[in-house]
């Protein structure tokens, strides 16, 4: 048995935010905590917590829910409690510069001015963790800029809400791969697709 590995799903907690972009990392989070049978049952760090057993990793899943500009705080409280390096930690969050569709994985880099990044990177004092960033795409043309919070802030078009499954789902695969083999390698059977 290796050390434990912290998964983080952002988003916001509420009903009403709960089908936003900004909320796909709970989406997933959720599917992955079925899939490998652990129960997000428990209120802990400031949010829904869950562990278990995945192979030989001890597996902790995190859903903070401290609203996102204050994920950090969550996230540095589990990781601190379970003595969790960094490079132990995946964060799984919406990408604003990925299209819609992309999935990566990558470590460390700046944050986007994603602001449950930007809380994390603060708090942990190293943006040196790996993240699943899952691509929402941005808002073009025109006034651009000002739309991206309520690109960020609403729900998936239909279009892409029926696209959606397949890559929750892959989403899963990427995240059980970083738990079971590593970064590199997961990176390595994931990326390139």
């Amino acid at each position: 048995m290796h050390g434990a590995r912290l998964v983080i799903g952002l988003g916001n907690p509420g009903r009403e935010y709960a089908g936003h972009r900004h909320n796909v990392g709970f989406l997933v989070v959720d599917r992955l905590a079925g899939a490998v049978g652990i129960a997000l049952g428990q209120s802990k760090f400031e949010g829904r917590f869950g562990q278990g057993d995945v192979g030989k990793a001890r597996l902790l899943l995190l859903e903070p829910g401290t609203f996102m500009n204050a994920s950090g705080e969550a996230v540095a409280a589990a990781a601190r409690f379970y003595k969790v390096p960094p490079e132990d930690l995946l964060v799984i969050h919406d990408e604003l510069d990925l299209s819609f569709g992309r999935l990566q994985l990558k470590r460390g880099g700046g944050t986007g001015g994603h602001n449950g990044l930007e809380s994390i990177v603060e708090q942990l004092g190293t943006a040196d963790f790996a993240r699943l960033r899952f691509g929402i795409g941005k808002p073009q043309g025109p006034n651009a800029k000002e739309r991206v919070v309520g690109h960020v802030l609403h729900d998936f078009s239909s279009e892409e809400k029926a696209a959606l499954e397949p890559l929750l789902e892959r989403s899963v695969d990427m995240a059980r791969a970083w738990v079971s083999l590593g970064l590199a390698e997961a990176m390595n059977r994931h990326n390139r697709r």
